[in-house]
């Protein structure tokens, strides 16, 4: 399944609020739109975001009645900033950008033909989300034992990415080779991805899986249920810190106490190596996330609420970091060796 592609200018993508009920594909027909969806959780999953930024900025190209390289480049640069102020903490997005804006920079030639350049570039990042997400997913394989049951929370799946996944294209890739394995997902609330997404994707694939809610972690690891923990990245920093989706630090610190090796898979196109801890903004989202559910709402008025939509899992926690480059430790110098 292709979570996201391009179709003479338009972009065609699942929108990932309507399942599990439906599968339904919506067609986006420019940058602001591509914005919209990404801000309200149609598109979502870091390595997604990242291809939709790429897909935003090509359509911009494809459109784009710029007869100079100046006002093209100037209109690249509005897309670049509309798309960046969608969600702050995934950092495939800024990346994308940042690799495209300074492709323009470099470029020597004509404004066609660097307007070509320019799609040929971002076509080329969303397909090679897919074969590097794949090679993630086989060298993950490769820790997975017969027998394993395997805790993952959130959804970092085919849904998450332009195709094939990470934490679940890992746990997939172990299937696929006739490993016998289980896995616990957790509901991941406030918006249930692990609930409504990555029970669909393992119901299609077919693989066993139980569901439990976010705090039953703690219970099924003391029951010794859990052989290892794989879940994906939104961020990775030099330091060896990961931000993940809120939960996923919590996660971390039980799977410790209970001796259980907890893994992070992502793209090394999730890695910032620029940003310190303080410099990483985590996004706080709507209340009406916590204060309603399925459209009813569940508390008193007038109830204040946090809602952050991701936390930060320290090094210490992390037994390596699954990458299409191989399995390393959370320490700088073998980041920075994957870059």
């Amino acid at each position: 399944m292709k979570t996201i592609r391009w179709s003479k200018g338009l972009i065609v993508t699942i929108d990932q609020t309507r399942l599990p009920e439906k599968l339904v594909y919506i067609k986006l027909r420019n940058p602001r739109e591509i914005a919209d969806a990404i801000k309200n959780m149609k598109i979502r999953g870091a390595p997604l975001i990242g291809a939709a930024a790429a897909l935003a900025l090509a359509q911009t190209a494809y459109h784009s009645k710029a007869k100079n390289a100046e006002d093209f480049i100037n209109e690249l640069k509005k897309t670049a900033n509309l798309i960046r102020s969608t969600r702050p903490t995934a950092v495939n997005l800024f990346n994308t950008i940042d690799y495209i804006l300074k492709l323009t920079e470099e470029f020597k030639g004509s404004v066609k033909e660097l307007k070509k350049h320019i799609l040929d570039e971002c076509f080329r990042l969303v397909n090679k989300d897919y074969e590097i997400n794949r090679q993630l997913s086989l060298k993950g394989a490769e820790l997975i034992e017969d027998g394993d049951c395997i805790l993952t929370h959130c959804n970092a799946g085919e849904l998450a990415t332009v195709g094939y996944g990470t934490a679940l294209g890992v746990i997939k890739a172990a299937f696929m080779q006739g490993k016998k394995i289980n896995v616990i997902i957790t509901e991941t609330r406030p918006l249930l991805q692990g609930a409504r997404l990555t029970a669909f994707e393992l119901k299609k694939a077919k693989i066993p899986f139980t569901l439990i809610t976010d705090n039953m972690v703690g219970y099924v690891m003391w029951k010794g249920l859990i052989r290892k923990v794989i879940v994906g990245a939104d961020r990775i920093l030099l330091s060896g810190h990961v931000i993940n989706k809120i939960g996923t630090y919590t996660i971390a610190v039980l799977a410790q106490k209970h001796s259980i090796p907890f893994y992070v898979a992502a793209p090394t196109s999730t890695i910032d190596s620029k940003s310190k801890i303080e410099d990483v903004i985590i996004e706080e989202r709507k209340p009406d996330e916590v204060l309603t559910f399925m459209g009813r709402r569940i508390t008193p008025k007038n109830v204040k609420v946090l809602n952050p939509a991701f936390d930060i899992t320290p090094p210490e926690l992390i037994a390596g970091i699954i990458t299409e480059k191989g399995v390393i430790r959370p320490l700088a110098e073998e980041i920075k060796n994957v870059i």
